[in-house]
């Protein structure tokens, strides 16, 4: 787990009151990344210019993909509630373009978001799809490495938004398991420690199986 996740865990508990129905949710699974283009802007070092990279998740390497959600159900049937999820993206070797050691967020491309929600319960016997979406910030962990630059730390880049679509089915009263699609957009300008700019829109898509505990 990245060093972000136990705060901001944290916060999403204490963001919700006493109700009727709160869901705390772990899941992991397989996520993927969009090609995209990367541009460099005002750097002291690295030479201004935009490049296409391909991406690649690698869920499973640590740290592994992974996420949490903290959901308060208002009604049956609407929610909403706090989600963080620890995307990851790596280039292809044959896209990171020359010069560059490093050029990923691999600690994460984290993203935090508020979302709502609909749900229908038992719909298919005991199975309760469900859809949401919503919108936050991306809180990624940039690693870029060229010549004597050497950036690498968590920074605030920008907006994200989300959108799910996934059915739960009961194990008793309190835990339930569910399986999932998530797709994740964020924009992101971080900043370089050599003086400029890097700067990428990233979409994520992910197939999701978790577990949830209610009370």
């Amino acid at each position: 787990m990245s060093r972000l996740s136990f705060p901001l865990f944290a916060l999403c508990c204490a963001a919700f009151p006493a109700a009727a129905e709160v869901e705390l949710s772990f899941y992991g699974g397989a996520q993927s990344a969009a090609r995209s283009t990367v541009g460099f802007a005002g750097d002291s070092v690295i030479p201004d210019g935009e490049h296409e990279l391909d991406w690649v998740g690698r869920s499973i390497d640590a740290p592994p993909y992974y996420g949490i959600r903290a959901t308060f159900w208002q009604t049956a049937e609407i929610g909403y509630g706090l989600d963080f999820t620890h995307n990851k993206i790596y280039p292809t070797d044959e896209s990171l373009p020359a010069g560059f050691d490093r050029l990923e967020m691999t600690d994460g491309l984290n993203t935090l978001t508020f979302n709502a929600y609909r749900r229908w319960n038992q719909a298919f016997g005991d199975f309760t799809p469900y859809v949401g979406g919503g919108l936050g910030v991306s809180i990624p962990h940039v690693e870029v490495e060229y010549g004597a630059s050497d950036t690498a730390g968590y920074q605030l880049t920008g907006a994200a938004a989300t959108w799910i679509a996934g059915a739960s089915y009961p194990i008793n009263d309190e835990w339930s398991v569910f399986g999932e699609y998530k797709g994740t957009y964020s924009d992101n300008t971080g900043d370089l420690d050599t003086g400029g700019t890097v700067e990428t829109e990233i979409v994520t898509n992910a197939i999701n199986f978790g577990v949830s505990f209610n009370f």
